[in-house]
């Protein structure tokens, strides 16, 4: 093996691109998911979407505990029968399928899908939220984490930590251009 021995007899170092090229590798995949995991969470919000956790087992199969549930604003008298709606009952939000749209009444009976009966009280109009539209599975520790104080720091440091793992990078690969010149101009 040679000895890589500069002229001013400094030892060339070993692995100087290694080093700003991992920086950079994790420091992008931190940003990305970082991205990637807000997307789910704030661009249905850009359009139109409430973003919602399932926190009861009441639609199970259908909307599993830690889904998320995507709910467009709708006009009462749009909802049909099997539709999942969101409504509000005191302080939460509950999804439920419809048996029936009384539109009369002014007022939907619902069910969730686990459970044997009906709902005890019928859901007034003024109460629907809107139509579920979609759900995704295990994306609700997202939304608590991310709709959290706590989970925004986190979230805002974990960006922080990439962009500073890409900012490492381009300084050490300055350095090692610096050092490069500098060994040259000695020659």
């Amino acid at each position: 093996m040679r000895d890589k021995t500069l002229p001013s007899g400094q030892r060339k170092a070993k692995g100087g691109k290694l080093v700003p090229a991992l920086c950079n590798v994790v420091g992008t995949f931190i940003l990305l998911s970082v991205i990637g995991t807000c997307l789910p969470v704030t661009i249905p919000q850009f359009m139109g979407y409430q973003v919602y956790n399932v926190v009861s087992g009441s639609m199970e199969p259908e909307i599993s505990v830690g889904s998320v549930v995507y709910v467009k604003a709708a006009e009462p008298e749009t909802i049909a029968e099997n539709d999942i709606i969101a409504f509000q009952s005191e302080d939460s939000i509950i999804t439920h399928r419809v048996v029936r749209n009384k539109s009369v009444e002014g007022a939907f009976t619902t069910k969730g899908d686990a459970n044997e009966k009906e709902d005890r009280n019928d859901v007034p109009y003024k109460a629907l939220v809107g139509k579920v539209e979609a759900h995704c599975p295990m994306l609700g520790g997202m939304l608590v984490l991310y709709t959290s104080n706590v989970g925004k720091i986190y979230a805002v440091c974990f960006a922080a930590c990439g962009a500073m793992l890409n900012l490492l990078a381009g300084r050490l690969r300055e350095r090692r251009r610096f050092q490069e010149q500098q060994v040259k101009v000695r020659r």
